[in-house]
């Protein structure tokens, strides 16, 4: 199946241009979703997940890949609210880009992975409200969404930069310092946290994966993330990716393909239910 690529700015906020690359396969599903970068909260960008982009636009979804603003230029949770705006300019533009507004599914990877949980549990706090989307007077349309996709996500913000600092990992220390600032602000940003002391207004059906040899997730981290739904009664489901090290579906190989091949199975269950 053949997709075309092209560029769409979806919001201005100090004085940048946020831009989407939208993903467009040549034979729709008549379904999107919003894809989000990882690179620790301060590096890449929407290009960087382009192979797992047109895996699934092949599978005749419209992705939509984001960028947002990352640190250490901005902290948190400047990141999380541009990807609301994002999931609002696209339900907002569906009968444009041929989807469904109310399947909207969302994913993203490592920081990424965090990010579309963060967002995803509380789509329409004040907090994620302060990015408009182009188009829009203001920012207090739905950026609910149908399902998340969480590949190796950096789930406990706090407890990755105990393990960074342990590790002596200076980058991803610097990275942590950059977006959040505090370690309060990491704690705070947590998805454990949020479920366990029910700060989640939408619970929508997710899907997580973990490479076996993670160097940057500690697997106990993604247990612990697991743990925390399986408290508040919901059950994501879950893959774990044996011998395989972080980051790798950023990169064409089989093991890309297995994953997207599981991903897939997973979105076609909440799209056919």
């Amino acid at each position: 199946m053949n997709v075309a690529e092209r560029d769409i700015c979806f919001a201005q906020t100090h004085g940048l241009d946020l831009l989407g690359r939208i993903y467009e396969p040549s034979e729709r599903n008549g379904h999107g979703i919003v894809m989000v970068h990882g690179g620790a909260w301060t590096a890449n960008d929407r290009l960087t997940p382009h192979v797992m982009s047109r895996l699934l636009a092949q599978r005749g979804l419209v992705v939509f890949s984001l960028d947002f603003r990352c640190g250490p230029a901005f902290q948190h949770p400047a990141a999380s609210a541009d990807i609301a705006a994002g999931i609002r300019f696209f339900r907002s533009h569906a009968a444009e880009c041929g989807i469904n507004g109310s399947t909207i599914g969302l994913i993203g990877s490592s920081s990424g992975g965090h990010l579309v949980l963060y967002t995803a549990l509380q789509p329409n706090i004040p907090t994620h409200q302060i990015t408009t989307e182009i188009g829009s007077d203001d920012a207090s349309g739905d950026a609910s969404v149908a399902y998340v996709v969480a590949l190796w996500p950096v789930s406990n913000p706090l407890a990755r930069y105990e393990y960074a600092l342990e590790q002596e990992r200076q980058e991803l220390v610097r990275a942590h310092q950059g977006y959040f600032g505090s370690r309060t602000a990491m704690h705070d940003a947590s998805i454990q946290r949020c479920l366990r002391s029910r700060e989640f207004t939408h619970l929508p059906p997710v899907f997580i994966v973990q490479p076996g040899e993670d160097a940057n997730v500690p697997q106990y981290m993604t247990n612990d993330l697991l743990a925390a739904f399986q408290s508040v009664q919901h059950e994501p489901e879950y893959k774990l990716m044996e011998g395989l090290p972080h980051a790798f579906a950023y990169e064409a190989s089989a093991a890309t393909n297995e994953c997207e091949a599981a991903v897939w199975s997973f979105i076609q269950k909440q799209l056919d239910g």
